[in-house]
């Protein structure tokens, strides 16, 4: 990375392997920290922020051997008293034992821990145990702490996948956010639905007066939402284990979902109220389990982890009778996600206007015969 040393003159700089996929915000973030994402933005509104000569934006991402052409650098505003960076405290043996032994894959770009039920992914207001604060027992060999680039709920256990280094977390986040990353999870749900592979596609939103804690459906204003499941074992008709996919990556996207269709996930009062919960000895803990991810590796290959279901789930699945095998022998679904009705519309009607091209042709092809 090379620029004019002149602050008045306009500057170049050549993106690096490591910043390959990263948003151009959070390049500037690396390399030109001073640079506030007010100004980035107003760069970007004016034309003078460009990539390769072309305009751009500070959501775009940016690939190596790029070129981002920077204006001169504005002069600083009068500091602030600088405020200590604040310190995470050292983790006691204990915490970085319970860490490592989550781990169930590592290799240099990536880990995947199995993620207990109960730990949050990470802390909030009045939450102080979470993975994030455990990311320093699991820096290993590597320069720096790993970086989260997903999440599950604090009640949902299973695969985590965290990024090693930066380049590994752009490359992961560029295929969560394009959906090509497969996961897969296992739940045990109140009663057994009467189609047993099947697509829930409804949208969903924040439910107003909740302030954000919780989801529900809403057909008018919801983001889009689709959920594959599929039953793989059923227990009379008092309950069903079954896999669910996520197509979209919603806030409580699974636990909405199975709830809209009568069927809420074991243990989640959330959202199934006293329904979801079932008597005996069946655990009221949350029976939803991130069992397995699939997902390119930044360096080749892919990285397919699956990840052992706790204790409280297992002896739920022992109680009725549900073989573990039988999960295991499901098939991945490695396609692309079924069509939605807006797409299968848009296809008809791309179809028929084909159609009648076709048609209108033929005619004129009639009228100019003799």
């Amino acid at each position: 990375m090379s620029a004019s040393k002149d602050p008045g003159a306009v500057r170049q700089f050549t993106v690096a392997a490591d910043d390959d996929g990263i948003r151009l915000d959070r390049w500037f973030k690396r390399h030109l920290a001073d640079v506030s994402f007010n100004i980035v933005s107003r760069w970007a509104r004016t034309g003078q922020l460009r990539v390769d000569g072309a305009r751009a934006q500070p959501g775009d991402r940016v690939t190596e051997g790029q070129v981002i052409r920077v204006p001169p650098a504005e002069p600083a505003p009068a500091a602030a008293p600088a405020r200590a960076k604040p310190q995470r405290p050292p983790l006691s043996e204990e915490q970085t034992a319970f860490a490592r032994e989550m781990v169930v894959h590592r290799d240099p770009a990536a880990i995947v821990i199995n993620k207990p039920p109960g730990l949050a992914t990470q802390g909030g207001t009045k939450t102080h145990d979470h993975v994030d604060g455990l990311l320093d027992a699991l820096q290993f060999e590597a320069e720096g702490r790993p970086k989260l680039v997903h999440r599950l709920d604090k009640d949902t256990s299973g695969a985590l996948l965290l990024a090693r280094t930066a380049r590994a977390a752009a490359f992961f986040s560029k295929h969560f956010s394009g959906r090509s990353a497969r996961k897969v999870y296992w739940a045990l749900v109140v009663g057994v639905p009467d189609i047993e592979d099947g697509i829930i596609d409804l949208p969903l939103a924040k439910q107003p007066g909740t302030g954000g804690e919780k989801m529900h459906v809403d057909e008018a204003e919801g983001q889009p939402a689709r959920t594959r499941y599929r039953v793989i074992e059923q227990a009379g008709t008092r309950a069903a284990w079954v896999e669910l996919q996520p197509f979209t990556g919603r806030t409580h996207q699974l636990r909405v979902h199975m709830a809209a269709i009568g069927h809420p996930i074991v243990g989640d009062g959330k959202y199934g109220g006293q329904d979801a919960f079932l008597t005996g000895r069946i655990s009221r803990k949350m029976h939803l389990h991130a069992r397995r991810i699939r997902i390119d590796h930044p360096d080749g290959g892919k990285i397919d982890v699956t990840a052992a279901v706790p204790a409280h789930f297992a002896e739920s699945m022992e109680t009725l009778g549900f073989e573990e095998a039988a999960g295991n022998a499901m098939p991945l679904d490695d396609g692309p996600p079924p069509a939605t009705r807006e797409q299968k519309k848009a296809k008809a009607r791309a179809h028929a206007k084909t159609v009648r091209k076709e048609r209108r042709g033929e005619r004129r092809s009639r009228g100019t015969k003799r």
